[in-house]
């Protein structure tokens, strides 16, 4: 990967990489993902989907948007976290239009996703694929170590299972 040195905007400097997620809960294998897409570049966004998007694909926010800001903001190799522009009857749940504001040099997808993925046409990803093909993004997949070790969803129910 060429690591362009640029100022995208404000104080991004270098080589701009964007990971996105709901991080509801935070977990290892978000950590993961976290950490290594930091070594892509020089200046790491997370793109933290908002409370609206995350109640549109699960019926909950198990944690505030603004817990979840606050904690992710705490990581050392986090450079910025923005919350996305979803509204509560968004049916757009892609970050496009915070990849097209960000304008990223990377988009580092967690290894939950491949390129396999983008390409069937029901994958979440697709439209984050052509955005980034526009605008000269690269697209890396399967960041993180072990693929997908942890769900969010599954954390969620096994706190349930015991809460009193």
């Amino acid at each position: 990967m060429n690591k362009k040195t640029v100022k995208r905007s404000g104080k991004r400097k270098g080589t701009v990489v964007a990971v996105s997620g709901g991080f509801d809960p935070l977990h290892i294998g978000h950590i993961r993902y976290i950490q290594e897409a930091k070594k892509l570049g020089d200046h790491l966004v997370v793109i933290l989907n908002n409370d609206h998007w995350l109640r549109a694909k699960k019926g909950y926010s198990f944690m505030s948007e603004n817990d979840r800001k606050e904690i992710l903001e705490s990581l050392s190799v986090v450079d910025e976290v923005i919350l996305s522009g979803h509204t509560p009857n968004d049916s757009d749940r892609s970050v496009c239009r915070e990849l097209k504001r960000i304008r990223p040099h990377v988009f580092a997808n967690g290894g939950d996703r491949t390129l396999i993925d983008a390409k069937k046409k029901t994958s979440s990803l697709n439209p984050e694929v052509g955005v980034c093909k526009e605008l000269g993004i690269a697209v890396v997949y399967n960041v993180g170590k072990g693929g997908k070790v942890r769900s969010s969803s599954e954390l969620v129910v096994a706190f349930k299972k015991y809460e009193r």
